[in-house]
């Protein structure tokens, strides 16, 4: 069975919802995986190295963030 990484649904993503832009997706991933350029910036997982944890998707208020 392929391993499970985090995909960030850009449809459902809204930084701008998030507290001051920063998303807290990325403030929680064990891995600093998902990373943010800026704030109001949509975070960027990178899924070569993602350990498919899902501390990601349960921090995601918006539900933007998923494991496929």
């Amino acid at each position: 069975m392929p391993k499970k990484m985090a995909l960030v649904d850009y449809n459902l993503c809204r930084p701008a919802h998030c507290d001051r832009g920063i998303c807290p997706a990325v403030l929680v991933c064990p891995q600093n995986l998902l990373k943010q350029e800026a704030p109001y910036e949509p975070p960027m997982p990178d899924p070569s190295i993602c350990k498919g944890c899902g501390d990601c998707v349960h921090a995601c208020p918006l539900k933007a963030i998923g494991l496929r």
